[in-house]
């Protein structure tokens, strides 16, 4: 894969961008495969409180981006992004000191804080370092960190809390940021669209560093592609945080399995599934961007309406064989569009705006997705019973597959129109 901008070092911007996101997204799901025992534990927490422990991460982790995004359009990157790294591993390793619910929701929430830091920036960053034909794969290889991160800290997070206690799993997952943070240190950061001569995304050749307003915003809001594609996210979004919150415990529940086994088994599904699709999509969508520029949503909007009935199967089959079978081939329809719609998204704004556009995507995203998803679940959970709850999930991902098509749609109707 060429590389234009000092090959050694982009390289290792790629590897330790992906590197940071790997722990970013095992910290951030260490917490699933704990709920079962935080809510036998002291603590004592019911279905709503349970279930919420996610989004309390998630709502300050929304509320923040807004605030990074801008510093990350015309601040230096690096230190920004080590910044977050280490507010997000101290956040997390408190956690398993807390003596009660309101003390562990406080430090999950810190979490968002860090991870805000990182997930708004560095998008923006690694779409410096490599030019907008390459940038599929390059997302992702950076994007497969969110499967694999998410399953191994499922994993990791049952087996330790099966042999050790749920503390101790917020330990061993948040002390690595340290080493993680002075890594971030070495990053380069090449002036902002050095990969983008080309025009592409809707501004073209090196910028100074914008000053961001609310003419900012209003031009992502007059973005229509970029709308869309946001738009689609967030219904995404909402589907796969329930998916990655509630499975261990319905696995658990309602199928019957040990929690080792439950957690192992979706944990390994997930990293298969998650690491195999994302690569493949990003190298198809690359691919196929030479025919048409709407190669990105066409297959995440296929890929994604294909994989609702699956997704209804897995949570309606009582028979271990074949809702095991539509869970693997359901992650893999839905992880394939996980590098292409981040690139969609970077490629549909200017480079000096980029980090502003990622922070109001995260915003979005979250305020209608992964926040909401999980919350609603259980207090449908509450009020009904867990295996109703669910079947929310197939809903919101035939809506993304529904929005996204549409997009790649108009945008093949718009023609010359700036598209992703």
């Amino acid at each position: 894969m060429p590389e234009a901008t000092g090959a050694g070092r982009v390289r290792q911007g790629l590897i330790v961008l992906t590197l940071i996101n790997l722990f970013n997204y095992l910290d951030r799901f260490v917490v699933p495969s704990l709920l079962e025992s935080i809510k036998k534990s002291e603590l004592h927490p019911s279905d709503t409180q349970l279930f919420s422990l996610v989004p309390a991460f998630t709502v300050v982790y929304m509320l923040a981006a807004p605030v990074f995004g801008p510093l990350g359009d015309r601040r230096a990157r690096p230190p920004l992004i080590a910044l977050g790294v280490l507010i997000w591993s101290v956040a997390t390793a408190l956690g398993g000191f807390a003596r009660s619910y309101a003390t562990l929701f406080l430090a999950r929430a810190t979490v968002g804080v860090g991870e805000a830091a990182y997930g708004t920036i560095a998008p923006s960053l690694l779409a410096d370092y490599y030019p907008r034909q390459y940038r599929g794969r390059v997302f992702s290889i950076f994007f497969a960190a969110i499967p694999v991160g998410s399953a191994l800290g499922i994993q990791l997070g049952g087996l330790v809390d099966a042999h050790f206690g749920w503390r101790r799993a917020f330990f061993i997952v948040g002390i690595p940021g340290l080493l993680l943070a002075a890594l971030a240190l070495t990053l380069r950061d090449p002036p902002r669209g050095a990969q983008d001569a080309d025009g592409g995304g809707g501004g073209g050749g090196s910028q100074a560093p914008p000053r961001v307003g609310w003419s900012s915003y209003a031009a992502l809001a007059r973005n229509r592609p970029y709308v869309l594609t946001v738009l689609g996210y967030a219904a995404y979004t909402f589907a796969l945080g329930g998916i990655v919150t509630v499975m261990p415990s319905f696995l658990q529940r309602i199928r019957g399995l040990p929690e080792i086994q439950a957690t192992f088994r979706l944990g390994a599904a997930t990293v298969a599934t998650g690491l195999v699709a994302t690569l493949v999509g990003g190298w198809l969508g690359d691919r196929l961007l030479s025919r048409t520029r709407q190669a990105y949503l066409w297959l995440s909007g296929l890929a994604t309406l294909v994989a609702a009935p699956l997704a209804l199967l897995a949570l309606a089959a009582a028979a271990p064989a074949v809702y095991w079978t539509s869970i693997v081939a359901a992650e893999l329809l839905l992880f394939a569009s996980t590098g292409l719609i981040n690139s969609a998204i970077i490629n549909a704004v200017p480079p000096a705006t980029r980090a502003t556009a990622v922070a109001v995507s995260i915003l979005a995203i979250h305020l209608f997705g992964d926040v909401p998803s999980p919350t609603i679940i259980g207090v449908i959970s509450d009020a009904s019973s867990l295996a109703r709850a669910v079947l929310i999930i197939p809903v919101a991902v035939l809506v993304a597959g529904v929005i996204w098509t549409y997009a790649a749609w108009r945008g093949e109707r718009a023609g010359g129109e700036p598209t992703p």
